[in-house]
């Protein structure tokens, strides 16, 4: 069978870049193992923001008497619900893609694929092994939670990030490995609901990619929560013999013995590269990712790569970005590569974390001179009057043109405003720009106004 373009994996990079193929005019076939969309859509991204979105009604619930609501009667998690729902959503979105692929005429092939000699593709199912013929191979395989050497995930002392998003029963106590976006987010949620949570991170600051000062206020308000954070630390090994988990941790202060019922491990993530005849096919790797060029081709011609499986961050975002540009670039467009320095990275925590650009130290090791701004929340109607008063607002900006050089985020409902930066970033806007365009009020996004005019003291309500 002959299809202009062949995409192996339908996760955010795979499925977006098929659809965008289709509308271009090609015909497209997806090959997929297991459910349309991919880690994202069935186990990543959605149905964490619904476990997320329950904790919140249930942190709601709780203080509902701040906000003047007397509620008769206990609530209480109910974790087994909790996943229900998240499960439910998860195979809705899976369905959309399901239909999107329909409305689109996209075939999809279930089954497991491996490049084939020039322009084919294998396809190894439970009826045995067919060939597929295209003029253009596109891998999205994506990629799986890695495992520390000492500390191997059996699934159901020590779990992943799967496991970890269908427990049916709260844990009395849980050990989070890694504080980046999936570490964080579980142990946030987990301890909204009740579990006695111990988040143990190797590097001195929790989200250790972000600005140093949103990563210490995401740790005063994760210890504020009643979370323990253990910075500068690392699981050394754990007993799974006995009824409970037992972890050895190197802190700061010595080896602590840790007890606790689950032990997440969050300490990232390993490409989906394995059997998909690279080797065979001549297609180069290297450090576990496929090296492409600015528009995702691999030296193989006819055969590209986007997503996780390459350089850049591994977000699906910026595998839904990189699936667009290949694509165009095959149908022939003018395209511009992606910018990987304007990727917007956001962590679902309460509060929440948002970024974008250089922080004040990169800017500064880039040999920028800067003016820095900085709201806090605490100077915000419109958070006093929602109840979320923790973080604030940065901006960089570089003194000498006012170009806007980063922004980084905490609080509540920074992972929908940081899109302003974003395109801000795109169209070069300068500083003042942004301090003369007029921001509703009141609103949390006036906080982005009011860091920029505090870069120039001209802050008003602070």
């Amino acid at each position: 069978m002959k299809y202009d373009l062949i995409v192996v994996g339908s996760g955010p990079g795979g499925y977006v870049a098929a659809i965008r193929a289709a509308q271009l005019k090609m015909n497209v076939a997806v090959v997929e193992k297991a459910e349309p969309g991919g880690v994202c859509l069935n186990w990543g991204c959605i149905p964490t923001k619904s476990l997320l979105k329950s904790a919140k009604v249930y942190d709601y619930v709780k203080h509902a008497g701040d906000y003047g609501v007397s509620i008769d009667g206990k609530a209480f998690p109910d974790l087994g619900k909790m996943v229900e729902r998240s499960r439910s959503v998860a195979e809705g979105m899976s369905r959309g893609v399901q239909f999107l692929f329909k409305k689109n005429k996209i075939e999809l092939i279930k089954g497991y694929a491996k490049l084939g000699k020039k322009g084919m593709v294998e396809v190894t199912d439970d009826e045995g092994k067919k060939e597929y013929n295209a003029d253009h191979i596109i891998l999205a395989t994506g990629a799986r939670a890695s495992e520390l050497p000492k500390v191997k995930i059996d699934g159901k002392k020590v779990i992943g990030y799967r496991e970890a998003m269908t427990l049916r029963e709260k844990p009395g106590s849980m050990i989070v490995i890694g504080s980046g976006a999936i570490g964080s987010e579980f142990a946030h949620f987990y301890n909204s609901i009740g579990t006695e949570v111990t988040l143990v991170e190797f590097l001195p600051a929790v989200v250790p990619n972000e600005d140093k000062e949103v990563s210490r206020q995401l740790e005063r308000s994760f210890k504020k929560a009643g979370m323990r954070v253990l910075t500068s630390s690392s699981v050394e090994e754990v007993d799974t013999s006995g009824e409970k988990c037992l972890a050895s941790v190197k802190t700061k202060k010595g080896v602590e013995e840790i007890e606790a019922d689950i032990v997440l491990s969050a300490v990232g993530v390993k490409t989906n590269i394995e059997d998909l005849g690279l080797e065979e096919a001549g297609v180069k790797t290297a450090k576990g990712k496929i090296m492409v060029d600015e528009y995702y081709r691999t030296n193989v011609e006819g055969v590209y790569a986007i997503g996780d499986i390459v350089h850049g961050p591994a977000l699906a975002h910026v595998a839904s970005a990189e699936g667009i540009i290949c694509v165009e670039k095959i149908a022939g467009k003018e395209v511009e590569p992606l910018d990987y320095n304007n990727i917007p990275a956001c962590t679902y925590t309460s509060p929440g974390v948002a970024s974008v650009g250089y922080t004040e130290e990169e800017a500064k090791e880039k040999g920028y001179e800067l003016r820095v701004g900085k709201f806090p929340f605490t100077a915000s109607g419109k958070a006093s009057a929602e109840g979320a008063k923790e973080g604030f607002v940065k901006l960089v900006f570089d003194a000498k043109y006012g170009e806007l050089l980063g922004a980084h985020m905490i609080g509540s409902g920074v992972t929908e405003m940081i899109s302003e930066i974003v395109v801000a970033r795109k169209l070069e806007t300068t500083a003042h720009e942004i301090i003369k365009a007029v921001h509703p009020h009141p609103t949390m996004s006036e906080a982005i106004m009011e860091a920029a005019a505090a870069a120039y003291d001209e802050v008003i309500h602070l």
